[in-house]
């Protein structure tokens, strides 16, 4: 099973792809869309255009999306949201099952500690997938580790 996991930002996108085949992962590819359009409406189809052409070329079976969970800045986080809704709607009409989870969950998952910091959730994720360095830096790493959670905790909602 082919599992996309989304670490969602304004301006920049994570994404992560690797291959659930029986208990073991494999990875295939992660990195960035970056949206480099200044103005705010713009930015949203641009993500379309650049998520849709992602979408076509991996084909996931499963796509994971990190929930936003709690907004220092609200203004990020409504342009965040926006995001979101992009990201959302290209799945759902694309029929991929999506789950979501918090970052809280993530980390929970992945460390074992839902306030693990970001180097140890990039440890863990480059362990789990034999890998030894993560292109996309901290976006790549927190999408990876959402499509890790996904392999491994609601694998059973889809049957």
């Amino acid at each position: 099973m082919l599992i996309l996991g989304l670490d969602p930002g304004s301006t920049r996108v994570g994404y992560g792809l690797i291959k659930k085949e029986g208990g073991r992962l494999k990875f295939i590819k992660a990195g960035l869309l970056k949206i480099t359009s200044t103005n705010k409406a713009e930015r949203l189809v641009e993500l379309e255009k650049s998520f849709s052409s992602l979408l076509r070329s991996v084909k996931p079976e499963l796509a994971s999306l990190e929930k936003l969970y709690f907004v220092k800045n609200w203004k990020t986080g409504l342009e965040v949201a926006q995001s979101r809704g992009i990201l959302t709607l290209l799945i759902t009409k694309n029929k991929i099952p999506l789950l979501e989870y918090t970052p809280l969950q993530i980390k929970q998952a992945l460390t074992g500690y839902g306030l693990s910091d970001k180097k140890a959730v990039q440890k863990m994720v480059m362990k789990f997938l034999g890998i030894a360095k993560i292109q996309g830096g901290d976006d790549a790493a927190d999408a990876l580790a959402a499509a890790i959670t996904a392999a491994y905790e609601n694998l059973s909602l889809l049957k």
